[in-house]
């Protein structure tokens, strides 16, 4: 069984729940609140900050050249076409650029990120690829699930979104960082596998509380 397959088997239940929660559904269905998303979106903008980081020492920690040039490109797809979504969507909710570049993260965003940073600067490329795959891996499956509702890929705020991360090209990237840690994780002993999986439980229960975090605005209790 590859490493992948092992994951999604025994994290299934959590890694349901972020394509059941609110804030997904009612995206795919249409109905979500606006203010939520340009909430997210916001906030979403500064986490790809410092996901992209995730790519650069990606590309410090690769033995092989080959990874090196893809996580290369991922940073730069990330800093040139993701964010670019957001300061589109940005434009769209009247959200200023003075306003998205000034922003504050909340307690999920901030806590989430450097729990990757803190992951990927301290471990191996195993644990990094783990920390960063449930986002990528499961912002696929989302826009995929969400692509098949009728008209969802038509919605005037949503659809772009669900277009990108339903793309052939979102997929590739998702699939390639699910076949390295497959690659990465090959003849690894057990308890270096548990680090791994624990790392990866991690992030996709962070992806279920920034969903969460978005759904109902949480900022930091003395700003409310």
């Amino acid at each position: 069984m590859k490493f992948s397959d092992r994951l999604l088997e025994k994290l299934q239940p959590i890694w349901r729940k972020n394509h059941t929660h609110p804030f997904v559904q009612e995206m795919g269905a249409g109905t979500l609140d606006p203010e939520k998303f340009r909430f997210y979106m916001i906030q979403d903008y500064l986490y790809l900050i410092d996901y992209a980081k995730l790519f650069a020492l990606g590309a410090v920690k690769a033995a092989d050249l080959e990874d090196m040039k893809i996580f290369s490109n991922l940073l730069h797809a990330t800093m040139n076409e993701e964010m670019s979504l957001h300061r589109q969507y940005a434009a769209r909710f009247g959200i200023s650029e003075s306003e998205l570049e000034n922003a504050a993260p909340s307690p999920v965003t901030l806590a989430y990120t450097h729990y990757m940073l803190h992951s990927a600067q301290n471990g191996t490329l195993a644990e990094l690829v783990a920390a960063l795959l449930p986002c990528a891996w499961s912002y696929w499956e989302i826009g995929k699930e969400l692509s098949e509702i009728p008209n969802a890929l038509d919605h005037e705020l949503y659809g772009d979104w669900i277009t990108m991360y339903s793309s052939k090209e979102f997929g590739q990237t998702a699939q390639w960082c699910i076949d390295l840690l497959d690659k990465l994780a090959e003849g690894k002993p057990e308890k270096e596998l548990l680090q791994l999986e624990k790392i990866f439980l991690n992030t996709t229960r962070f992806e279920y509380l920034f969903w969460n975090m978005a759904y109902h605005k949480e900022t930091w209790p003395a700003d409310e």
